[in-house]
C-alpha cells in the first residue's frame, strides 16, 4: 500500500510535471485516475496522511512501500522517526520495507549545477533550482508551457528534507530491521529493511 501526501508523489509516478506546493490536497481527478489504475489490481486506495497510515492497515504487512521523494517530502526528522516505527510495528516477522529518496545530503551543488533540467518536450520545459540549508533544500520547479505557440511560465517552491542514506539506515536498524541500501534509479537511493 503506498498512501500519498501530496500531487508530488502522484507525479513521479504519472511524469505529469505540474506541482502543487507542499500540504495541499490531492486533486480529486488525480484520486480518479489512480482508482481507475488501480481497479484491476487487489488495491485499495486511500487518501490519507502516510503518518496515520497505521489506521488504515488491520493486519501486519508483509510488504509497505514508500516510494518515490515521500520520505523528503515530509516535514521534519521526527515525522521520518515516526514513520519508521510505524513501519516496524506494522511488519509482518519476514515483512519487508522498501524506500527510495533523492539523495540530498551526501552532495551540496554549487553554482549552476543547482539548476536542473528534469524534463523537456516540444511543449513542455521542466527545470529546478536548488537552494541548500542544513537541514533541508528549497527546490524552485520552473515550468514553461507552450500555449498556443507561446511560453507560459509557472514557478513554484517547496522544502524537501536532506535525508543521508546512512542515517536512514541506521534509524531502521535502530528499530529491530535487517537494513541494506542500494543504488536506486534516477538518482534516487533505495533502503530494504527486512523485520
Amino acid at each position: 500500500m503506498k498512501l500519498r501526501q501530496t500531487r508530488n508523489d502522484f507525479e513521479l509516478k504519472t511524469n505529469y510535471p505540474q506541482r502543487l506546493p507542499s500540504g495541499e490536497h490531492i486533486p480529486p481527478f488525480c484520486i480518479n485516475l489512480l482508482e481507475i489504475r488501480a481497479s484491476f489490481l487487489p488495491v485499495r486506495t486511500v487518501v490519507a496522511d502516510v503518518l496515520d497510515f497505521r489506521s488504515h492497515v488491520a493486519q501486519p504487512a508483509d510488504v509497505i512501500l514508500c516510494m518515490g521523494d515521500t520520505l523528503t517530502h515530509l516535514p521534519d526528522i521526527a515525522s521520518v522517526e515516526s514513520l519508521f516505527t510505524a513501519v516496524a510495528a506494522s511488519l509482518s516477522p519476514g515483512g519487508v520495507f522498501a524506500a527510495t529518496f533523492r539523495d540530498y545530503a551526501s552532495t551540496t551543488l554549487q553554482g549552476s549545477d543547482r539548476f536542473i533540467l528534469v524534463r523537456a518536450d516540444e511543449q513542455r520545459i521542466l527545470t529546478c533550482f536548488l537552494e541548500y540549508s542544513d537541514k533541508t533544500v528549497h527546490v524552485h520547479d520552473v515550468l514553461h508551457d507552450r500555449i498556443g505557440g507561446m511560453w507560459k511560465q509557472r514557478v513554484s517552491s517547496y522544502p524537501k528534507l536532506r535525508l543521508a542514506l546512512e542515517s536512514v539506515a541506521r534509524s531502521l536498524a535502530a528499530r529491530g530491521l535487517v537494513v541494506r541500501r542500494e543504488a536506486g534509479l534516477g538518482g534516487m537511493v533505495r533502503v530494504v529493511a527486512q523485520r
